[in-house]
């Protein structure tokens, strides 16, 4: 679903922190922090995962699977035009 590096790296285009990122998404600060330090793709309970892509959907990311068409292939992120840049 997400990879830990899409996690940073979505976090890196809104521009906040760990923290932040679980006030947004009602998970917890430690379980942010280990689904960030997942080896490939992020490791945790759905539920809180779900939340978590919810929370950076809403913030104006969009994540960008294997099976999504792209001119390179692969995964990414995208922060989306009208985003709202400061989501905190």
């Amino acid at each position: 679903m997400m990879t830990s590096t899409q996690m940073r790296a979505a976090r890196a285009l809104l521009g906040i922190d760990q923290r932040q990122l679980a006030e947004l998404s009602g998970v917890s600060l430690p379980t942010i922090r280990r689904m960030e330090t997942s080896d490939g793709n992020v490791r945790g309970n759905v539920d809180s995962l779900v939340k978590v892509v919810e929370a950076l959907g809403r913030a104006g990311v969009d994540l960008i699977g294997d099976d999504v068409p792209s001119p390179e292939g692969g995964r990414g992120v995208r922060l989306r035009l009208r985003a709202r840049r400061d989501p905190a």
